[in-house]
């Protein structure tokens, strides 16, 4: 198996994946939403892969069969993340046939390794069941926070 960063050679197989798993996790996806999804990717990681959306991939051989995605965004700095770099996980994915053997483990930790390495003070994610041991098992906490967590959405 072989850990390392996507390549824009790989945009088509991370489109795939990303697809893969929003299916897994949100169930059926209506097919305009699915259609606008599948386009509208190649170009978003065209101009974003390897600047602020880092892709860790594992390889067997060829194929891709697992992937992590880090997006980096700077803030105006705070004490909470005092470089104003932060990170978010994104799309921790791995093929079924290839689940429970380490691979979403490995590029975990190379992900966290790289994004201390590039001054990221913190990395935030949003854990699924399946996934909440693996983030725990790398060293992510549940956040306790006076905050809460809200969103709008706007279309």
């Amino acid at each position: 198996m072989i850990f390392e960063k996507a390549t824009v050679q790989d945009i088509s197989t991370l489109t795939e994946l990303r697809i893969a798993y929003l299916q897994e996790d949100l169930g059926q996806i209506v097919d305009a939403d699915l259609e606008l999804i599948s386009s509208s990717l190649p170009s978003y990681y065209e101009k974003y892969l390897n600047k602020d959306l880092i892709v860790y991939v594992a390889r067997d051989e060829i194929d891709i069969v697992s992937c992590a995605f880090l997006l980096i965004v700077e803030k105006p700095m705070s004490p909470s993340f005092i470089t104003g770099k932060t990170g978010t996980v994104l799309n921790v994915y791995t093929k079924p046939e290839y689940r429970k053997k380490g691979y979403a483990k490995k590029l975990m930790t190379m992900m966290l390794e790289d994004a201390k390495a590039e001054g990221v003070s913190i990395v935030e994610l949003k854990a699924t069941e399946d996934g909440y041991s693996l983030y725990k098992a790398v060293g992510f906490e549940d956040v306790v926070a006076k905050y809460h967590n809200m969103k709008i959405v706007l279309q």
